[in-house]
């Protein structure tokens, strides 16, 4: 089992280009992966987008990457002459001007925008990416272990739910066959008060005892439920993606034990439901970050 939650940084090295990358994972339901690096290598976006959805299935992953020139990389210097000369005729005018010698400095120039001008050409797309997979690969892989850790702590949580599940569905089957012990002795009771004297073992009496015991029967509901209980357990045990399949379940099972608080004509039994209701909220909570 893995979470949806991870997070992994690398970076990598040419002689020309360093690649730093983060790669951060959250929920979602689907998969989606989110690109953002220097807009001079846009074109590489589809190729970073599905080397990383070939790695994960759920979950919306960000990847960031920063890119820069290697330390001791070459960067030219551009210098707008047509700019400098005026600067240099706009301080001659002002000495005439004022009628005193005024000389730019070197601090003028360095000041003055665009006369000095770095070249910071983007390297090729292709050098570029060889700087830009390894890092991302490191990015990925620690992500992804990130995940699995976090989900072993999901898997441990849920395996303990799902068995609080079943013994609260234990104690509902305990508890079920007095029911109808208790409608019967309820339904003789009513009779009495209203001054009917009808033996209890008159038809109509045991029909109204039959009916009820059909509506209030939960030997359906209690075999889905188990059935449900060993599927979940099976996809526990699987190294793959198992979020949609669970989530499904969690809805199947909160359908079952809805079902039977319905017929639960019983005080015991409703609170064993509530109980029920409330562990599987929580795996339904955990669930939803299960890739």
């Amino acid at each position: 089992m893995h979470s949806m939650t991870g997070f992994g940084s690398a970076e990598h090295a040419t002689s020309t280009i360093v690649a730093r990358v983060e790669a951060a994972s959250v929920n979602r339901k689907q998969g989606e992966v989110l690109v953002k690096l220097p807009r001079a290598y846009s074109e590489l976006e589809a190729g970073i987008r599905k080397a990383t959805m070939q790695k994960i299935s759920r979950g919306r992953v960000s990847i960031n990457i920063h890119l820069e020139k290697a330390h001791g990389a070459a960067s030219a210097i551009r210098i707008n002459s047509s700019r400098a000369r005026a600067l240099e005729a706009a301080f001659t005018e002002l000495s005439d001007t004022i009628d005193r010698h005024v000389q730019a400095s070197a601090t003028d120039f360095l000041r003055t925008p665009d006369i000095l001008d770095f070249d910071d050409e983007p390297a090729d797309s292709a050098e570029a990416l060889s700087a830009i997979t390894p890092a991302l690969d490191k990015a990925l892989q620690q992500m992804i272990s990130m995940r699995a850790n976090e989900g072993q702590h999901l898997l441990n949580d849920t395996e303990s739910r799902i068995a609080s599940l079943e013994s609260i569905t234990c104690q509902i089957e305990t508890e079920a066959p007095s029911v109808m012990v208790k409608h019967k002795e309820n339904l003789h009771r009513r009779l009495t008060e209203s001054g009917l004297d009808l033996d209890l073992d008159d038809e109509r009496i045991l029909k109204e005892i039959i009916i009820f015991a059909d509506r209030s029967d939960i030997t359906e509901e209690l075999t889905r439920l188990r059935s449900h209980f060993e599927k979940f357990r099976q996809y526990l045990a699987q190294d793959e993606p198992i979020g949609r399949p669970l989530d499904f379940l969690c809805q199947e099972l909160n359908r079952e034990f809805n079902t039977i608080g319905s017929k639960a004509n019983n005080a015991v039994l409703a609170q064993l439901i509530v109980d029920a209701k409330i562990e599987l909220e929580k795996i339904r909570e955990q669930v939803q970050n299960v890739e």
